[in-house]
């Protein structure tokens, strides 16, 4: 059963830092495009950032420019978000997508979410 696990999510005071991973497994990881998408309550779910098969191209949300880097290492099938000054209005549900580039198999596949809370 293809997985995409996230961890890393937590509670945070404004301006500071998190680190979010997505292990995936169970198919072939460097054939698809990976992204980290966001949801906070009564808002639609919005994308964060994004990055290329091999990791050569990103791009972000103009929310989180400037302060969110997306990474990824094809040799741990992991996808990362390094989350830096963090704000109230980051607060959501940030959830890992993976979408499929060549080869064959289903488009997409989605994680089941991480919370991140920044709070005072």
């Amino acid at each position: 059963q293809v997985q995409l696990v996230e961890s890393g999510g937590g509670s945070v005071q404004p301006g500071g830092s998190l680190r979010l991973s997505c292990a995936a497994s169970r198919f072939t990881f460097s054939n698809y495009a990976m992204a980290w998408y966001r949801q906070a309550p009564g808002k639609e779910r919005e994308l964060v950032a994004g990055i290329t098969t091999l990791g050569d191209g990103t791009n972000y949300g103009d929310s989180v420019k400037d302060r969110f880097t997306i990474s990824r290492d094809n040799a741990k099938n992991t996808v990362y978000l390094q989350m830096n000054s963090l704000k109230p209005e980051d607060t959501a549900v940030y959830y890992c997508k993976a979408g499929r580039v060549r080869g064959s198999g289903p488009s997409a596949y989605w994680g089941q979410g991480t919370q991140v809370t920044v709070s005072s």
